[in-house]
């Protein structure tokens, strides 16, 4: 007798098979991408250039470059559970670095014109500028990365984490560009009145956005990649949330914005109140929010895994060595060691990803949250790890072995370690009927 699978499955629809049309062709859409922001990027370097000089955008890109590597590393780390593809970051970046940047730059420069024009005051336009129409535009502008990504790149979206990585690694891009062009001006203020060291607008500038407030537009943008990833935990049945949420974290994100960029007018000494106050503490929360998730996710992994050990597709301590990142390193490493190298490594970290894909599906279809691919996707995974069998099971013992005593699993009537099976059960097969 077939066992029927607990979760619903989906037969696909009429005309799925069908040739798509030339714009939805895959190199057409990625072309479409790579011109414009190519064409977003030369547009921004020649503003930026125009407004710096040569020689200020070489010492704006030299400053601003340094704290790029860490937010980078700070945000690949926390994926790490899960890890997205390399092209979600590198789409996320640039368009942060081109497209918001130019949006904002066009906006803020068009609306503070206008609005001085319009108040003949050009000192209120300019603190309204601040304070009001940036934090909308370039929030906004930066969502778009975020939503895009959201939209069309669904299944590397799966949660809150997803959507903090997203859109820190977006707003990385921006206060880069961003912080060319201040750092730029700033130099070239400085030739023109000729400061030098410490008393200089470049050396102030670099210690208030460089040293003090790197994390600044990736904290505001992570707002929205929180609402996001809360939206994308939810279901196709459940539209209100699926635009509320982000939302209403499109609306935080614009706030405290608003509220950073007013801190100045707050009198001599209200951009340091409003810093240690306000931002370190939502700096705080945030970045313990985002090691909390984390630790979620591997719990997720070790509750929703051993499903898949009972049935014949996993060994029975996988769902420990995966829900365990020292255990997942050890079996890289030992991987690397003695089975091939880098490549073998490269193997093992795959295995560890679409297994923990593997157990976010699951949750999800027990939760009755899973897409109409449920079925198809699970069936990709299993496949998946199957492949990698050879390489990553015995790195995997190994881990499994070094990283923990010997003791049942799961309350499961059998030794720590007792083998792999060489198939999976017979009796678990979700595609029949």
């Amino acid at each position: 007798m077939a066992i029927s699978p607990p979760y619903p499955t989906y037969s696909p629809g009429p005309g799925s098979g069908a040739h798509p049309h030339w714009w939805q062709r895959r190199w057409v859409r990625y072309g479409a991408l790579i011109t414009l922001l190519a064409l977003s990027g030369l547009v921004i370097l020649a503003l930026v250039r125009r407004q710096t000089g040569t020689e200020g955008f070489l010492v704006g890109l030299g400053l601003a470059v340094l704290p790029v590597p860490w937010l980078i590393a700070a945000f690949r780390w926390l994926d790490r559970v899960e890890p997205g593809p390399w092209r979600n970051l590198v789409f996320a970046f640039a368009w942060g670095a081109c497209a918001a940047a130019l949006i904002a730059i066009v906006a803020n420069s068009f609306a503070t014109k206008w609005i001085a024009t319009a108040t003949a005051d050009p000192a209120s336009a300019n603190t309204l500028g601040a304070t009001v129409i940036a934090p909308i535009v370039e929030e906004s502008a930066k969502a778009a990365s975020v939503l895009l990504v959201f939209l069309f790149r669904r299944r590397d979206f799966t949660g809150i984490v997803d959507g903090v990585v997203i859109a820190g690694v977006t707003a990385t891009g921006f206060a880069f560009t961003e912080n060319i062009l201040y750092l730029g001006t700033a130099f070239g203020t400085d030739q023109i009145t000729g400061d030098r060291g410490i008393a200089s607008v470049t050396a102030a500038t670099f210690f208030v956005r460089i040293v003090m407030s790197p994390f600044a537009h990736p904290l505001f943008t992570v707002f929205t990649g929180i609402g996001f990833g809360l939206a994308a935990l939810g279901t196709e049945r459940q539209p209100a949330r699926r635009v509320l949420i982000p939302l209403g974290g499109l609306l935080l994100a614009m706030s405290m914005h608003a509220f950073w960029n007013g801190s100045s007018t707050f009198g001599e000494f209200g951009f340091f109140a409003v810093y240690g106050a306000f931002m370190l503490p939502a700096f705080a929360l945030l970045t313990w929010l985002s090691i909390w998730t984390r630790q979620r996710e591997l719990r997720i992994v070790r509750e929703e895994l051993p499903a898949y050990v009972y049935a014949g597709w996993l060994g029975p301590a996988e769902p420990f060595v995966l829900g365990s990142m020292r255990a997942r390193r050890m079996a890289r490493d030992h991987a690397r060691q003695h089975f091939g190298g880098r490549p073998a490594a490269r193997a093992v970290a795959q295995y560890e990803a679409y297994a923990t894909s593997l157990a976010f599906l699951r949750q999800r279809g027990r939760r009755g949250r899973a897409g109409a691919d449920f079925v198809v996707r699970e069936r990709e995974l299993l496949g998946e790890l199957w492949l990698r069998r050879e390489v990553a099971r015995p790195a995997l013992e190994y881990a499994a072995r070094a990283a923990a005593p010997a003791q049942p699993l799961y309350g499961a009537p059998v030794p720590y370690w007792y083998g792999y099976p060489a198939a999976p059960h017979p009796a678990y097969n979700p595609y029949r009927s």
